[in-house]
């Protein structure tokens, strides 16, 4: 038997996890930046990788390099 932390996840099921629109998943899946894989033709995601993820997430906005350049980033 699965624990939680063991189970796998749809694109559907991660968009809802991390309320954000499914093409949102599909793109960071696709680009590597949302840990995943294919089974056939469809993404498949670990919980106990997304959960990883976001603290990654997390701890890279609350990290003093990230703070030290506040003019760095996306350019428009």
């Amino acid at each position: 038997m699965s624990t939680p932390t063991e189970s796998v996840l749809t694109v559907k099921e991660v968009a809802d996890y991390l309320r954000v629109n499914q093409r949102t998943v599909y793109r960071l899946a696709v680009e590597r930046r949302l840990p995943g894989f294919k089974v056939g033709a469809t993404w498949r995601f670990k919980r106990g990788d997304i959960d990883a993820w976001i603290a990654a997430q997390s701890s890279a906005i609350a990290s003093p390099d990230a703070a030290a350049a506040p003019g760095e980033g996306r350019k428009t």
